[in-house]
């Protein structure tokens, strides 16, 4: 039996086969292959936005007077209202009290607010009331925006009287705050405050008193607040009713909302204090209650 022999075209489908292999392999190729890399953008650095990002927990820079920790982006910008309704809500009878509507036709004092970032972790504002007191503060953070739930900062204050030409009274103090899970944070504000007693009312002059407040969260952007400052020493207020009779330290409470960058605030107080200096000069005996509100706005 002879020998198989190729058949005259088996060269030819060999040198194909060969040279298929090539061409295959070239045409799967990735195309990204041929295409010039591109450079990948560089990551941000950490916690460059900490200051932007909301915290649900410190939505605002006050409770209702009080300080908190919250971090004020720097050259960003934050504005607030405040407004306390000067009628008792004991005074007279309930029809008394509807025929004012609830406090809303009497005086009020009214405060405006604005601050900036001067820093990284620093603001500074001033605040004036329409009873012609300008206040002057300045806060700065000594922590960072950390992750553990503690806050502190320091809060130094200059307030003067009649568009600050008289009476000046400057305070100091340590702004402490403690979140407790995703529903709380509570505060600590032990301060002095200089030369808090009224002409003629005592011969102390400053005042050691300390602010205690606290923020709940009731859903996603609503909160309960609540501040207590009682007078631990110095001058501890006097009752401009009642000579000689020491005045109630200050409580309030109130239910706040959150939309965007707005907080809205409905607020109860036994004075309408809302500066440190106020605080510690304090007024009347803390048996009325007055209705009042805060609307604050974040430019960031």
């Amino acid at each position: 039996m002879s020998a198989l022999r190729p058949g005259p075209g088996a060269g030819m489908v060999l040198a194909l086969a060969l040279l298929a292999g090539p061409l295959a392999a070239q045409e799967t190729a990735p195309v990204e292959a041929a295409m010039p890399a591109t450079p990948a953008s560089p990551a941000p650095a950490p916690g460059a936005d900490d200051d932007l990002e909301l915290d649900p927990l410190q939505p605002d820079f006050t409770i209702v007077d009080l300080p908190t920790t919250l971090r004020l982006p720097r050259h960003a910008a934050a504005f607030r209202v405040t407004h306390r309704f000067a009628r008792p809500l004991g005074q007279g009878d309930l029809g008394d009290l509807a025929a004012d509507l609830f406090g809303l036709d009497s005086a009020a004092q009214i405060g405006l607010d604005l601050r900036f970032g001067l820093f990284s972790g620093t603001q500074l504002g001033v605040y004036r009331t329409n009873d012609r007191a300008i206040d002057f503060f300045l806060e700065r953070d000594l922590l960072g925006r950390r992750r553990s739930g503690f806050g502190l900062a320091l809060y130094g204050s200059v307030e003067g009287r009649n568009n600050f030409r008289e009476q000046y009274s400057p305070a100091a103090g340590l702004v402490v705050s403690r979140k407790l899970g995703a529903r709380a944070a509570v505060y600590a504000t032990p301060a002095w405050v200089g030369n808090s007693a009224r002409q003629g009312e005592s011969d102390q002059d400053d005042t050691l008193l300390l602010g205690l407040g606290a923020r709940v969260r009731l859903g996603s952007s609503a909160y309960l607040v609540g501040e207590f400052v009682p007078r631990l020493a110095g001058f501890k207020g006097v009752d401009p009713a009642h000579p000689g009779q020491r005045a109630a330290n200050h409580v309030d409470f109130g239910i706040e909302e959150r939309v965007g960058g707005h907080s809205f605030q409905l607020n109860f107080s036994n004075f309408f204090a809302t500066t440190l200096a106020t605080l510690a000069r304090g007024a009347g005996s803390g048996g009325d209650w007055y209705l009042g509100f805060n609307i604050s706005r974040k430019f960031f």
